[in-house]
């Protein structure tokens, strides 16, 4: 299987050569790779035959660093200090011992409120009464102890951060702000009139586990009413909402280009953060064993870090994975903005092709540097 839709800048050839080198090793294989430098887009492709170029999809926890694009203006305006604690904001959160938890702490997965007893129903996960819910939870470990991924309900506080602070919705902000005035190809909450461009991702059952613990870290992170969180965005309902946790939709090209946006602005346009509030919300919070997951993670304000087995960019890089291994991140030391998203799921456990592709446009930035 050939490129299907090909653009790459002079210098980044090498980048096609590989992601025809991937579409070439499996027939099955389709996948969406978008890349900016300083502003200007340097590759755009699609390759494989269940994906075109103007398709969307799914990116699952790529939507927690669109999200946090959001936070990061709140941050820029005043609205929103990182070192205040999040029941300043948000009163009824300082319930059980969360009453000293720093918005940064609750922002970087330090909360212990991975999810609540009965799960969250699907039409509940963007409403006020989830957050409800979430600040009368008892914390799974003293806040600010330890981290764990809060695959869920990290999206949970920063919606409701953004109601109490901007009195609006994270998703109206990011439409407003963000989206539109940018033309981003990504969306936290997708117009019906665009469903027509939906593709579905596609997934393989995990043999490994026979029966999840509701009720276990594992289980109450994946609390999503479903019976694996990779239908989420696959369901209408969650992706017309926006869940800021895992229910954005978009192509690869509009995951670039939000983040090079971002950092560096586009077309000669100015960024939408200031260099101050992009160090401030990259710096890396918390690093080593994630007491959700059992594996090393790294993670800024919302944002993934890169580390020695999420090796995605230079120390300076900051995004987000998703659970189909789609990747979106900015690198302010290479002025890149990257974005990839497979239409079947890859195993993002382990360093896989977004990496590859990743170092491959990384080479080539630093090559022309």
């Amino acid at each position: 299987m050939q490129i299907s839709h090909g653009f790459v800048a002079p210098g980044f050839e090498g980048v096609s050569d590989l992601f025809e080198s991937l579409l070439a090793e499996d027939g099955h294989y389709s996948a969406q790779l978008a890349a900016y430098r300083h502003g200007t887009k340097v590759v755009d492709l699609t390759g494989g035959p269940l994906i075109a170029a103007d398709s969307i999809t799914g990116a699952y926890s790529c939507s927690k660093g669109v999200a946090a694009m959001v936070i990061a203006l709140l941050v820029q305006d005043g609205l929103l200090d990182l070192d205040q604690t999040v029941a300043h904001y948000w009163p009824d959160f300082g319930q059980h011992g969360k009453d000293r938890l720093l918005v940064r702490e609750a922002l970087s997965h330090q909360a212990g409120v991975l999810g609540v007893e009965g799960g969250f129903a699907l039409e509940e996960f963007t409403t006020p009464g989830a957050a409800a819910r979430l600040a009368a939870t008892a914390p799974a470990w003293r806040p600010g102890s330890c981290f764990g991924y809060h695959a869920i309900t990290i999206g949970i506080v920063m919606e409701e951060l953004c109601r109490r602070v901007a009195g609006q919705t994270l998703q109206s902000l990011y439409e407003n702000r963000i989206r539109r005035p940018f033309g981003v190809d990504f969306f936290l909450g997708l117009p019906e009139a665009l469903d027509g461009r939906y593709r579905d991702v596609l997934y393989d059952a995990d043999p490994q586990q026979p029966w999840l613990d509701p009720l276990s870290l594992e289980g109450l992170n994946g609390n999503a009413a479903v019976s694996t969180i990779m239908e989420l965005p696959n369901r209408r309902p969650v992706r017309a909402a926006g869940m800021s946790a895992a229910g954005g939709v978009g192509s690869a090209e509009g995951l670039a280009r939000l983040y090079a946006a971002a950092t560096t602005g586009i077309g000669g346009g100015p960024a939408l953060l200031s260099p101050e509030t992009v160090d401030v919300m990259s710096q890396e919070q918390v690093w080593g064993l994630d007491r959700s997951s059992g594996l090393d993670n790294a993670f800024a304000v919302v944002f993934m870090k890169p580390h020695p087995s999420r090796n995605f960019g230079s120390h300076r890089a900051f995004g987000h994975e998703g659970a189909n291994a789609a990747l979106g991140f900015a690198d302010p030391s290479y002025g890149l903005g990257f974005g990839y998203i497979p239409q079947r799921a890859e195993d993002g456990r382990t360093p896989g092709k977004a990496h590859r592709l990743a170092a491959a446009v990384r080479c080539a930035a630093a090559t022309l540097s």
